[in-house]
């Protein structure tokens, strides 16, 4: 969540940064006016609990004395101010929460680097890449064989059957079959030996309390994008980030512990509740998919670093894959909420004719180290501060998988899958009809 005190100390500068992801400066307004009433109803609760113990003195002064008639007056007044103070520590509290709530719905400030801009149409295209690039090979122009899309191809080859996975969960939940799921598993066992060298590996539950939720970010702005198990009060994740930011929920880290780089598999849900009237065919919007996530916790000075290496690790994998991708830059209005700055990369399918994103690459600030309260301790002293986090997938996985099958298909119908994955692929690389 916003810094409240950047709220009550600089407002015009969140209004400003808030204005650039469309929110208007009402919300802002409304912020900094419910802070007030909240800070006016904690000094008008202290007053009643400082005069409450001052009766109760009182009384027993009085009690002392043997002034009988006093003590009782004062009692009558003690009750009187002490049902006072039960109605403004109740108003307090109805404030915070309502506070509270207020806060969890404003997005993050974005950073003063993304670009203006109020949707997906003023993003910026950074680069592009393409097999040969560096030898000076033109941008690749598909074959007519590489045209056809993925749905069609993993039907023809019996590697990807939608139908079947519609009738075991319903509609966008995907069922790979043979040398599909074959490919699935090689592509995470690839990416986890990639990253071994600097990050973590985790294997965090895949079911979440609440609280963890909110500390991304997820709860409860996107409550309807999420798989909720009611009977138990725990949700099924979206994302690797979810678990990896709160695993040190509460926590103050060492600075010179830091960075601290954890990655992940895990099984990803989201009901995709926005998705009506978008392409949905294939594994282009699926319910549940598989996704490596990289995830750091920085100091504010590490942050930028290990954002870019985030981001190159992710263009790394596409390399070695040889995906033709774009770098984008997404301008402040289509930000997600809790990010500052983020890089989203997009790979061109050829027989879907799009370009799908495959990873965001974000930096968060301290939005999310402020809900989940993870701080660290500075080298040369000084309180604790709160840790910048950082995120991005390497890579997510049904629309890499589409762009391979969609990329690699042959002339006679087969698929050949690229050389790096040949280690995690005991059959070959080519996948065959029949």
């Amino acid at each position: 969540m916003i810094d409240i005190r950047l709220v009550r100390e600089d407002p015009a500068r969140v209004k400003a940064a808030l204005a650039r992801r469309g929110v208007p400066p009402e919300d802002v307004d409304a912020i900094a006016r419910l802070d007030g009433d909240h800070r006016a109803a904690l000094a008008r609760q202290e007053v009643l609990r400082a005069r409450v113990k001052a009766l109760s003195r009182e009384v027993r002064d009085a009690k002392r004395s043997s002034d009988t008639a006093r003590a009782a007056v004062l009692a009558d007044e003690s009750r009187r101010v002490g049902e006072e103070l039960k109605a403004a520590a109740r108003e307090t509290d109805r404030l915070a929460a309502d506070l509270r709530t207020l806060v969890l719905y404003t997005p993050n400030l974005p950073s003063d680097d993304a670009p203006d801009g109020r949707g997906p149409e003023d993003n910026v295209v950074l680069r592009r890449w393409w097999p040969g690039q560096d030898e000076g090979a033109p941008e690749p122009v598909p074959s007519d064989h590489q045209r056809v899309p993925h749905w069609e191809v993993g039907s023809s080859l019996r590697i990807l059957d939608m139908p079947s996975g519609a009738r075991l969960a319903g509609s966008m939940f995907p069922l790979y079959r043979g040398e599909g799921a074959r490919l699935l598993r090689a592509l995470t066992s690839w990416a986890l030996t990639r990253h071994a060298d600097a990050y973590e590996e985790i294997r965090p539950p895949t079911l979440v309390l609440t609280d963890t939720m909110v500390s991304t970010g997820h709860l409860p702005k996107f409550a309807d994008e999420a798989y909720h198990i009611e009977r138990d009060d725990l949700w099924a994740i979206p994302t690797a980030e979810v678990p990896l930011t709160s695993m040190r929920r509460g926590e103050i880290l060492e600075e010179a512990d830091l960075p601290v780089r954890l990655t992940a598999v895990t099984q990803c849900f989201r009901r995709e509740a926005g998705a009506a009237g978008r392409e949905t065919r294939g594994l282009l919007r699926v319910h549940e998919f598989e996704k490596v996530e990289l995830f750091a916790y920085a100091t504010p000075a590490q942050a930028p670093a290990v954002h870019l290496d985030i981001l190159s690790r992710a263009e790394a994998l596409l390399r070695e894959l040889d995906l033709p991708y774009r770098v984008v830059d997404l301008c402040a209005g289509d930000l997600g909420t809790s990010s500052a700055r983020t890089f989203d990369l997009e790979v061109y399918a050829p027989g879907s004719d799009q370009w799908l994103e495959v990873s965001s690459v974000s930096w968060f600030g301290d939005y999310q180290a402020r809900r989940a309260d993870v701080r660290f301790r500075p080298a040369d002293g000084g309180p604790p501060a709160l840790v910048h986090t950082l995120n991005g997938s390497a890579l997510a996985w049904p629309r890499i998988w589409a762009a391979l099958v969609e990329w690699g298909r042959q002339p006679d119908g087969s698929v050949r899958l690229p050389g790096v994955l040949s280690p995690w692929l005991g059959s070959g690389l080519a996948i065959r009809p029949g």
